[in-house]
C-alpha cells in the first residue's frame, strides 16, 4: 500500500476479514466492490462530504481519525480502519456531530447511513483500496 492521492478508487470490502483474492467464489471468500473517492489532501479530507445530499459508494479519509458532519445534509455510516486497512468500529453518525478520535485509527470511511452493513463492512472485516490508473 503507498500513498493515495485525491481521486477515484474501488473499494473492495472483504467480509472473511483475510483480504485474499477470492472475489466471489462463495460465501467463504466473497468480496463486495464499492466506488470510492480518495480524499488525500487537508482541502479534499476538510471539504469531505459537506455540501452534498449524497454519495454513490463512500470516500476514504486518510489521515484520519475522527471525523465531524457539522453542516451535513444527511447521516452517514463512518468506519474506522488502522494502518493496514483493518475495520476498527462502524458506527452511524447524524448531522451537527463530532466523534472523537479513535485509537489506532490511520482512515476514516464514510458512506450513506445505513449502506455498510449491505456491504459486510463491521470491526474485524478487511478492505483493500483499487487504485485507477491514469494517463499524465
Amino acid at each position: 500500500m503507498g500513498r493515495w492521492r485525491d481521486g477515484r478508487a474501488k473499494l473492495v470490502v472483504h467480509a472473511d476479514g483475510h483480504g485474499g483474492s477470492g472475489y466471489g467464489e462463495g460465501a467463504e471468500g466473497s468480496a463486495v466492490t464499492v466506488p470510492l473517492e480518495l480524499a488525500t489532501s487537508f482541502r479534499a479530507r476538510t471539504r469531505g462530504l459537506l455540501g452534498r445530499d449524497g454519495i454513490d459508494g463512500a470516500i476514504l479519509l486518510s489521515p484520519a481519525s475522527s471525523i465531524h458532519t457539522f453542516r451535513m445534509r444527511f447521516a452517514i455510516d463512518v468506519a474506522y480502519l488502522d494502518r493496514k486497512l483493518n475495520v476498527l468500529n462502524v458506527h452511524t453518525v447524524k448531522p451537527g456531530r463530532l466523534t472523537l478520535p479513535r485509537l489506532r485509527a490511520r482512515h476514516v470511511l464514510e458512506s450513506d447511513a445505513g449502506t455498510m452493513a449491505g456491504w459486510g463492512l463491521r470491526p474485524g472485516a478487511r478492505v483493500t483500496v483499487e487504485e485507477s490508473t491514469r494517463l499524465s
